[in-house]
């Protein structure tokens, strides 16, 4: 047998009462792996038992060893009767099988049942001994290790990127099979939750065996997703970039860090040579990209309207011969290759050449039931027509890789909305070949590309453009052209040149459609969706005009489907690129000229605009230096046939000849407002609220223009349930209260964490969701950072908090909590009483519990809590080893809903019980910080009626070992950092 998995019992502590008449509890543990099940014996009579039993000993196939969990089931015997449930805890053995990783998991962790939720903890070590197995047919993963952050992991270099993986399984959901009508809610959880185990580690093992097939060693930016397609089945499906590590063993890994991530991200190891797998794009006509189609199987594939781009091939005078023959070097490397698309999100410096802007798709399906969970063939078509439309996006656009891309789903009952977008973008080649390109010739090529402005110059011909835009010289180099503003779904590249600070922006629509079955209803998702992404688009450029800033990174677009309304959220972090233009004005325009009030309302509105964008400028520190204007050249002349809602003052006379452009500046955005949805559309430009004093806010790991970190951090999950009581809404009325719920959400957030100001609130991931009828749920994670600042504190708080209490005069609820355990209310208006829940620290059961652990003797003593963080980096720390993701689905049900405070309390007694053992595992692993955390589906059902709720929730993430700068070097005299092993204490055994 190629392993041996050895698993012993030690104790139980906090148990619940099971027997009634004496208080106590009978309590015995069943473990069981695959098909066999070892007891211990019963240990009578006690809420603390102390079993010490044997090694029960597994001896398992490697192949089972990925697949299977370690179940461990808590009983309480009965002599008269069936044996109680207490709960479960379900171990995952793969970061044990690593060549690097830790030999033991040794810990306290909660017993967890899907209807109580924890009920005590037990104390388990688990081992396991492997055996070479030199079996080339054998179907084992094991070796590969897999990470969910998006960059190179902090403590390796990357040798080689090989390209995309991706993998999906299915199988019937036990939710609706037959026998759940007989079964207990219980049991039916437990199936669900162990089937989702089993499909998850099934996928993990032949996302390894690709990775093995490109001879690679890691999985960066794996993404997994489950889809409950309710009778339909369920599937399970990850995607992620397959990479060659090494391990950094040099002192010089381990110096002390920067409080800087950007700086820190600066010096870290650069990716070296080349990856494989991507298919030639020369330049070929450019076709445009903004149509949609509907075919038969009732698929609409929407791209991204881009108002982006990136460097033309004949605009440089000095650069044209290198750039010339960097193109050559890229197209010999992707001949015969397969497309790379990459979930990489952060890149070395040297790795991106060009960026041409976003490119996306969606489908609308409908559902079948799963025959053959052993075919998954039409899924994996439909997800292969999605990509394809990806790639003909990104030939367009003169690139040839998608770089931050990632996929997801909507679905709503036998209907199901696919989305797909990424970044097209042009590699530097000496990362896409081995050794064909010369040093030499590699330093002049890179000496060529300008630092800080490269990546924005346009990668298509400006002589035949796939989409109008509006190009200008580069306002750094001055020797390529540039587009007026840049769309990205990636983080912001650690050289490029920014003035001034970043900022949250979000575009936020919600359409009504009527309720329909099968093909009626997924004809209608399709002919709404091209409007609301064209929509949400100029949402998002009309919010960024309104800043003041010229791009956009980090942007993530959803699209939510219902049973009678959709829902679009887009978030991205803005910023001012010093290479690209700066921005016009925005600028209305009435259709009525002759109403005195109408235009003295337009006026009004007009100088409001006016005032918000000098505000912005202002608040985000945009000066940008002034250009002559000669050497900033002359704007490529538009199509006539264009008719957006916001048109640049470029286009043909006869177009707006009706409208007033005697003031304001000449290349200022026309608002053209004539109907109501255009003074919607102007009025929510204006509603956005910016953060209060002292706070500042991105979806990216790094606020731009902030470099000045302290170690003090705060993760946070926050999630409101409202339920819509009006039976007439309009479109109008339905934004209006979506809208209103984001920015509720967000000054609630700001309220409770005015004890950090100044502080940033960094990789704000927003979810929105329609679980039900007439239910809206959002979800936000994110993390508040401190950062130092030369004003004087006090004033700022002082302001702040002045601001926050006149923006929650609604909200008298929130000041009766503290901080980590705060409970919120919506206003009375326009909702009916909100439900919602806020946790960003362990429940007290995870903290308490888990206070006293012993951390690794390399560790910082004074951490007694697990850390988490949805950052691939811990500010003032250095990360020494990764111990394996953690990838967990837990299901909660309750038949006492009001008993329990309702759904803001159901809510957050879950989501704390989810990081008490998210916690508990990786202490187990003998880690102490979780890293590149991420709820990746938070799923909740209720029955008001009933008193009945449910909820799923799936979290993961990088466990890790971290070292405080200021144990760096005391550290690295004693002993190697990599080397450090944890120790364990209280009946544990020590590694």
């Amino acid at each position: 047998m190629p392993g041996k998995l050895k698993v012993k019992i030690v104790a139980g502590r906090h148990l619940p009462v099971m027997d009634r008449a004496s208080d106590l509890t009978d309590a015995f543990v069943e473990v069981k792996f695959g098909n066999t099940t070892f007891k211990t014996d019963v240990y009578l009579k006690s809420l603390n038992p102390q079993w010490n039993s044997e090694w029960f000993k597994f001896e398992v196939d490697d192949e089972d060893l990925q697949d299977e969990p370690l179940q461990i089931t808590v009983l309480d015997h009965d002599t008269y009767s069936a044996n109680d449930a207490i709960g479960k805890v379900y171990i995952d053995i793969d970061p044990l099988l690593y060549s690097e990783a830790a030999t033991v998991i040794s810990g306290w962790f909660p017993i967890y049942d899907t209807i109580h939720g924890i009920r005590g903890e037990i104390n388990v070590v688990v081992k396991v001994d492997l055996f070479n197995d030199l079996n080339r047919f054998r179907q084992s993963s094991c070796g590969v290790k897999f990470f969910c952050t998006t960059s190179i992991p902090k403590c390796y270099r990357a040798v080689i990127i090989h390209g995309f993986v991706e993998e999906l399984v299915v199988n019937e959901d036990p939710e609706y099979q037959w026998i759940d009508r007989i079964r207990t809610p219980r049991a039916s959880n437990e199936a669900r939750q162990r089937l989702i185990s089993l499909m998850s580690g099934e996928l993990q093992r032949k996302i390894g065996l690709k990775v093995l097939e490109m001879r690679g060693n890691a999985v960066v930016g794996y993404l997994q997703c489950f889809d409950l397609e309710g009778e339909s089945g369920l599937v399970v499906r990850a995607i992620g970039t397959a990479c060659t590590l090494d391990k950094l063993s040099s002192p010089a890994a381990f110096l002390p860090a920067c409080n800087s991530p950007s700086k820190e991200m600066k010096e870290s190891p650069l990716v070296h040579p080349p990856s494989h797998g991507c298919r030639s794009t020369h330049n070929s006509p450019i076709h445009t990209a903004t149509g949609s189609r509907l075919t038969q199987n009732f698929s609409v594939s929407v791209p991204t309207l881009i108002y982006t781009g990136m460097g033309s091939g004949s605009a440089g005078k000095e650069g044209g011969p290198f750039k010339a023959l960097l193109r050559q070097q890229t197209q010999s490397a992707l001949e015969q290759r397969e497309f790379p698309f990459f979930t990489l999100t952060a890149f070395p410096p040297g790795f991106l050449v060009h960026v041409g802007g976003v490119v996306s798709a969606r489908s609308v399906k409908l559902l079948d039931r799963i025959h053959n969970p052993d075919e998954p063939e039409t899924r994996d078509a439909w997800w292969a027509e999605i990509r394809q439309e990806i790639k003909s996006h990104a030939k367009a656009l003169g690139c040839h890789a998608v770089v931050g891309y990632s996929e997801s789903t909507s679905i709503c009952e036998e209907v199901c909305i696919l989305s797909a977008s990424g970044t097209a973008a042009v590699l530097n080649p000496r990362f896409l070949q081995d050794g064909t390109v010369e040093g030499c010739l590699e330093q002049r090529l890179e000496e060529n590309l300008p630092a800080g402005c490269g990546f924005c110059h346009i990668p298509y011909d400006e002589l035949n453009m796939p989409f109008p835009a509006h190009l200008t010289y580069c306002y750094n180099c001055r020797k390529q052209k540039v587009p007026d503003v840049l769309f990205t779904t990636i983080d912001l590249p650690m050289d490029a040149a920014v003035i001034g600070k970043g900022c949250l922006i979000q575009a936020r629509l919600c359409r009504l459609k009527k309720k329909a079955q099968a093909e009626a209803n997924a004809t209608a998702i399709s002919n709404l969706l091209p409007f609301m992404e064209y929509e949400v688009h100029t949402q998002l450029m009309n919010k960024l005009k309104l800043k003041g800033m010229n791009a956009l990174f980090g942007l993530r677009i959803q699209i939510s489907v219902g049973e009678n309304m959709l829902m679009g959220l887009a978030s991205a972090t803005g910023v001012y690129l010093a290479a690209l233009p700066t921005p016009g004005g925005i600028q209305i325009a009435g259709k009525t000229p002759n109403d005195g009030s109408y235009e003295q309302h337009i006026s009004h509105m007009q100088k409001k605009i006016n005032d918000t964008i000098a505000k912005n400028k202002e608040l985000y520190e945009i000066s940008p230096p002034e250009i002559c204007e000669e050497i900033i050249g002359s704007p490529i002349p538009e199509p006539r046939q264009r008719s957006r809602l916001l048109r640049s003052q470029s286009e043909s006379s006869d177009e707006v000849t009706e409208l007033d452009l005697s003031h304001g500046k000449k290349d200022a955005f026309v608002l053209e407002i004539d109907d109501t949805d255009a003074m919607e559309d102007v009025h929510s430009l204006l509603t956005d609220v910016p953060p209060p004093a002292g706070f500042y806010s991105c979806n990216t790991e790094i606020m731009p223009g902030i470099n000045n970190w302290t170690s003090e951090i705060q993760m946070f999950t926050s999630v409101r349930v409202i339920r819509l009581s009006s039976l007439n809404l309009t479109n109008q009325a339905l934004n209006k209260n979506f809208n209103d719920l984001c920015e509720n959400l967000l000054k609630s957030l700001y309220f409770k964490l005015r004890s950090m100001i100044p502080c940033c609130l960094c990789h704000v991931n927003f979810t929105v969701s329609l679980p039900e009828d007439e239910l809206i749920q959002v979800t936000v994670t994110a993390v508040a950072i401190t950062f130092d600042k030369n004003q004087a504190l006090q004033t700022t708080k002082t302001h702040a908090e002045k601001s926050l209490q006149r923006a929650s005069t609604d909200n008298e609820e929130l000041l009766q909590f503290p901080l980590e355990l705060c409970s919120d209310s919506l206003p009375s208006h326009p909702f009916p009483p909100a439900k919602a829940v806020t946790v960003e620290k362990a429940s007290p059961v995870g903290e308490g519990n888990f206070r006293n652990r012993s951390s690794p003797p390399c560790a910082n003593s004074t951490v007694g809590v697990v850390k988490m963080t949805p950052l691939s980096f811990i500010p003032g720390a250095k990360i020494t080893k990764y111990l394996g993701i953690i990838n967990m689905f837990f299901i909660r049900e309750t038949t006492s809903l009001r008993e329990e405070g309702g759904v803001s309390g159901f809510l957050h007694a879950f989501i704390a019980e989810v990081f008490a053992m998210v916690r508990a595992h990786v202490a187990a692993l003998g880690g102490n910080a979780v890293v590149s955390y991420i709820m990746k589906q938070c799923v909740f059902m209720e029955n008001p009626n009933k008193n009945q709720a449910q909820c799923l929730i799936n979290v993961s993430g990088d466990a890790v070992v971290f070292v405080r700068e200021s144990e760096l070097e005391v550290v690295s005299t004693q002993q190697p950092a990599a080397t450090c092993q944890p120790s364990c204490t209280g009946g544990e055994v020590t590694t």
